[in-house]
């Protein structure tokens, strides 16, 4: 690389649960700058959550459901000859939690409940037990991954 590496920023925790990663979530679901309203609806959706499952808390099926979601392996377009191939690679530590928060919310945003709580309240909960649109998505791509495994020697 021509340039130095890009220092990462510091997120601070949020003020409810006191969790850097409920921030990062938080950051992804915001539209137009407006943050406040982003916490709102993402305090909203784990307090549906909360009443919906009695044995664990809103943040715990929350956390739960983001593991469910979370890629281990993930296929990159390559171009080897004149053929481009689909090389199964192991997704980094970051771009994992990224990818999930990210599946997380847009597959949320598709649903047919009537607020944005209710749809991301339901997202999770359906992820949290391992069904649902962002579930799928994460078994797609394991399942695209495990087809083109034949491939894993181009990987770079």
């Amino acid at each position: 690389m021509r340039r130095k590496k890009a220092k990462k920023i510091a997120i601070l925790p949020d003020p409810k649960f006191n969790d850097v990663q409920v921030t990062k979530f938080v950051n992804n679901l915001m539209l137009d700058g407006k943050k406040s309203l982003a916490f709102k609806i993402f305090y909203d959706a784990i307090a549906l959550v909360d009443s919906k499952v009695e044995e664990t808390t809103g943040l715990e099926t929350w956390k739960k459901a983001l593991e469910n979601v979370t890629p281990v392996v993930e296929v990159r377009s390559r171009r080897v000859g004149g053929a481009t191939f689909q090389i199964p690679t192991p997704v980094r530590e970051g771009r994992k939690e990224s990818l999930a928060m990210k599946w997380l919310i847009g597959y949320s945003r598709k649903r047919n409940e009537k607020t944005m709580a209710q749809k991301l309240a339901f997202e999770i909960l359906s992820a949290s037990k391992e069904e649902g649109a962002a579930y799928k998505k994460k078994e797609d791509t394991l399942r695209m991954a495990e087809a083109n495994k034949a491939f894993s020697h181009f990987r770079f």
